[in-house]
């Protein structure tokens, strides 16, 4: 058991939550940090602890979170980063790509928020942070079942910080935008190899890849947003949601408040790549 403040962190092996788990160590606390490929997790230091950890297998979500607590005996906070885009016209992507997506960004969250709310109840303390996006409110072609998953995420997540806010715990949202990681090129990936034979989205596939290729090259370090894990996990008085820019702000506020105004920008935006 330990003493020292015990943070478990999904989707560590790279972008984000890669940073965040040095980050939380270089601070001083004891990092449990989980991903499929356990090798890529950063191995520096004591305070780190690399399990392996695939989200969509349950016997594996008991194992992370029995690990921890049998070793430090509490979780101070678990930040639910793991997930991916799973892009392509929605139309098109199989059905079993479309359950994989929820259950890496939504279920595997909620399972391990599940397991780990007994013991943080018992404590009397604890943190929830869920890494959801701008996507849970704005949204771009392609994107449909991404865009769900992280709808979904900060529903789920505000209602279960009322639930739960009485017993000391607190369930929050970190909204990323774009970032410079390895997310984007998986995304445009994933939507080339969803488009079936002779697709009629391929022109749509092609504008969508150009103008996410530009967004993703001025967006922020993933550094950057390993910093505003670290406040979400740590303000005394933590806000529902996280934004790191104003112009993620921004755009999320336009989304939510003039909806036909976000609809006609994202229109010209994608007329204009469709000539390029």
């Amino acid at each position: 058991m330990t003493d020292q403040k015990t943070v478990a962190i999904t989707g560590a092996s790279n972008g984000m939550g890669y940073e965040a788990t040095k980050l939380f160590a270089k601070k001083g606390w004891k990092v449990y940090a989980g991903a499929r490929r356990v090798e890529k997790i950063p191995q520096d230091g004591e305070n780190i602890v690399a399990i392996k950890l695939d989200v969509t297998d349950s016997t594996s979500n008991h194992a992370f979170i029995e690990q921890i607590f049998n070793d430090a005996g509490h979780i101070d906070v678990l930040i639910n980063n793991a997930g991916y885009g799973e892009y392509g016209p929605a139309e098109e992507i199989p059905m079993d790509k479309i359950r994989k997506q929820f259950e890496t960004n939504f279920f595997g969250a909620v399972e391990l928020t599940q397991l780990v709310l007994p013991i943080m109840r018992a404590q009397n303390y604890g943190r929830i942070v869920n890494i959801s996006s701008i996507g849970g409110d704005v949204y771009m072609p392609l994107g449909a079942y991404y865009h769900a998953t992280k709808a979904a995420i900060q529903q789920w997540s505000d209602v279960l910080d009322l639930e739960v806010a009485p017993f000391g715990i607190r369930s929050i949202c970190i909204q990323p935008g774009g970032t410079q990681s390895s997310w984007g090129s998986i995304a445009l990936d994933n939507s080339k190899a969803n488009m079936s034979e002779n697709s009629a989205y391929q022109p749509l596939v092609s504008s969508v890849a150009m103008g996410l290729e530009r967004f993703m090259k001025n967006s922020a370090k993933t550094t950057d947003l390993a910093e505003l894990f670290y406040k979400a996990a740590t303000d005394i008085k933590p806000s529902l949601r996280y934004l790191h820019s104003f112009s993620d702000k921004f755009m999320v506020y336009v989304a939510r408040n003039h909806p036909k105004v976000f609809r006609k920008a994202l229109l010209l935006a994608m007329r204009y790549f469709e000539k390029k």
